[in-house]
């Protein structure tokens, strides 16, 4: 920025930032480094050197020393009353910013979540949220191909997905839940109420959830089975975990997945996994959102409110 001249006085408005402002007005409202240092919380040093600062800007005549204080000239009290002005918008950010209220919290609420976490967990998260923002109005959809473009757009708050998933650098991830994967069946199913070796269930028709865009073309199943010498035998492969679980209570087809899906299917069963696959036994779901917004009071609160839904919601399973 270039040096402003005014009569005899040359101004380096460069070296003037809003720190410098604010003590100078501090400085003509109390007339005394000792108690604008106390006003505004810093050291009488620190307002030493902003005083001397502030005279390289804009002249030595800016204060003059006095035996008990410093007298601000006529050009200090113009700075001081302009700085109101100019300071307040960016003080009003700035205390929005660090103050969230949720309560009175009216803006509208992005969110995106894996399709079968919504649909295990969507209903009663809605409901969480609405507690703890009630001002607030939510966009709660399910996680699809180029979802994370919006998220990288700044698009969206929130994201809910498996940590399988990958996300770039430019997002935030913190884990919040592990879930116990198992097999799902018909109750008193006639193989898997014996046991659930390799041995006895590799035959089993699988039913299957996907979705394009997030599982691999060769997912874990076939790499699972085919390390026991075996061939992973799909029934059905859908994106709807209600189709899925309808065509595993009406036959001998087995679905790998979270217990939580009887919560849709209270007539299934939870059968323990074949041996060794132990690494796959958790899936783990993690919370997502920008580096960027990792400072916000608002992303803070967001993600404390869905963590305790969680726990919440593991605790009572």
């Amino acid at each position: 920025m270039k040096l402003r001249t005014i009569g005899e006085l040359t101004i380096n408005i460069k070296d003037l930032d809003l720190n410098l402002l604010r003590i100078l007005r501090a400085l003509v409202e109390t007339q005394s480094t000792h108690a604008a240092a106390i006003k505004l919380g810093i050291s009488q040093a620190s307002v030493s050197r902003a005083l001397m600062k502030l005279k390289e800007c804009f002249g030595e005549q800016l204060f003059i020393r006095k035996a008990h204080g410093v007298e601000p000239s006529e050009l200090a009290v113009m700075l001081a009353d302009a700085s109101v002005e100019m300071l307040h918008p960016v003080e009003k950010v700035i205390e929005d910013y660090s103050t969230f209220d949720s309560k009175k919290y009216a803006g509208k609420i992005s969110i995106l979540i894996n399709t079968f976490l919504l649909e295990f967990f969507g209903p009663r998260l809605i409901l969480a949220l609405r507690t703890s923002l009630p001002s607030a109005s939510f966009n709660i959809s399910q996680w699809q191909k180029d979802s994370l473009y919006d998220v990288l757009q700044g698009g969206v708050d929130y994201v809910i997905q498996f940590e399988s998933y990958s996300m770039p650098q430019d997002v935030f991830c913190r884990n919040l839940a592990k879930i116990e994967n198992v097999i799902l069946a018909k109750k008193n199913h006639p193989i898997l109420s014996k046991g659930s070796d390799w041995g006895s269930i590799h035959p089993l028709p699988i039913v299957r959830l996907y979705l394009d865009g997030i599982n691999p073309r060769k997912g874990i199943l076939e790499h699972l089975y085919e390390r026991q010498g075996y061939q992973a035998n799909f029934l059905l492969t859908t994106h709807s975990v209600r189709t899925a679980v309808e065509l595993v209570k009406n036959s001998n087809a087995i679905m790998y997945s979270s217990s939580f899906v009887k919560q849709i299917a209270p007539e299934i069963e939870c059968y323990s996994l074949p041996p060794n696959i132990q690494q796959h036994n958790v899936l783990d779901i993690n919370g997502s959102y920008l580096q960027t917004r990792r400072g916000s009071p608002f992303s803070q609160y967001l993600h404390q409110t869905i963590q305790s839904f969680f726990d919440e919601t593991l605790l009572t399973q």
